[in-house]
């Protein structure tokens, strides 16, 4: 009769096994990328998403991958993080998705189909920027204090556009408004570009867009400014400025970018794609063009966005829950 292994043999073998599996990883980790990466969107494009892949993706090249940036848009970004949830987890899928990607809408939904900390790996926050509230240049209102009257001068009728349902836009007007107490009726649309257009076009009363996607509009005259965000004014627009300033106390609204993969990417994989995309960001060509359009690079390691998911996912359900907003 043949004698059973020993304990010690056994811990030997998968010890053997343990170091195999480490190897082959990292032999896996050196070859990659082995061929093309896509980037997935869940946005139309032109929006904020959109203008950081294709970034990264230029950067990405010019360091020898190969990318592929692909538009997908529907249901607040979540088609397009519910394909990157299912893609194999090899690291030749990632999202670049908003603040209502990764975190509002894990409150918006009340059975969301993706959760952001159980189906993604954390790669960076690649950038972030206020929004700023923005009107039709022959809307009468100069200033927010004149926005204000002439919402409640006008109860219901005010338009509010915003990127779609549950992005920092569309929880920016909610927020206005329960802080003003006026009404009005909001309009989703499939990526900030569409609203912008229409902003420009006249057809909606306001939008709170973020500040990086309309500050060429905003000094060609093609939409008015009446407050930024953040607590602090932006340089490239000096004059306009902050909702706190404004008389609006407790109002600070910073809208992020940022990427992910698939669950089970390999550590290794993650790390480089972090330090790829991080120094391409970095890089000054790329730092200069979102500094003069108002985004601030942020691109931390894959621990600290992490980190910030779960700190955004619970400070957004608190706002959610306030404002009543859904899209179930």
């Amino acid at each position: 009769m043949k004698s059973l292994p020993s304990f010690a043999s056994m811990r030997r073998v998968c010890w053997l096994i343990g170091v195999l599996s480490t190897l082959s990883v990292q032999a896996w980790a050196q070859a990659y990328p082995a061929k093309p990466l896509k980037i997935l969107v869940p946005f139309v494009a032109g929006g904020t998403s959109d203008i950081v892949a294709r970034a990264v993706a230029q950067k990405l090249n010019e360091a020898g991958y190969v990318t592929v940036v692909e538009n997908r848009p529907g249901a607040n970004g979540s088609l397009a993080a519910e394909a990157t949830a299912k893609s194999p987890n090899d690291g030749y899928t990632i999202l670049v998705g908003s603040i209502g990607t990764f975190a509002i809408n894990m409150s918006l939904y009340k059975q969301p189909k993706y959760d952001v900390m159980r189906d993604f790996e954390a790669i960076t926050v690649a950038v972030r920027t206020p929004n700023v509230l923005i009107t039709p240049p022959g809307l009468p209102a100069a200033n927010v204090k004149e926005f204000i009257a002439y919402a409640k001068a006008n109860p219901g009728k005010v338009a509010y556009g915003s990127s779609g349902s549950g992005s920092s836009d569309h929880l920016s007007a909610e927020l206005f408004k329960q802080q003003t107490n006026t009404f009005g009726v909001h309009i989703p649309y499939r990526g900030g570009a569409a609203a912008q257009m229409d902003i420009m076009a006249g057809n909606i009363e306001a939008s709170f867009q973020n500040f990086g996607t309309v500050v060429p509009y905003i000094r060609s005259g093609k939409m008015k400014a009446l407050a930024v965000t953040s607590r602090e004014r932006m340089p490239q627009l000096p004059n306009v400025p902050t909702m706190i300033e404004s008389g609006l106390f407790d109002f600070d609204v910073t809208s992020w970018q940022a990427l992910v993969a698939p669950k089970g990417t390999p550590r290794e994989i993650v790390a480089k794609l972090q330090a790829d995309i991080a120094r391409g960001l970095r890089s000054p060509d790329v730092a200069q063009r979102f500094k003069d359009q108002g985004f601030e690079i942020v691109a931390n390691t894959p621990e600290q966005a992490s980190a910030f998911f779960k700190s955004e996912i619970d400070r957004w359900a608190v706002v959610v829950k306030a404002s009543g907003a859904t899209v179930d």
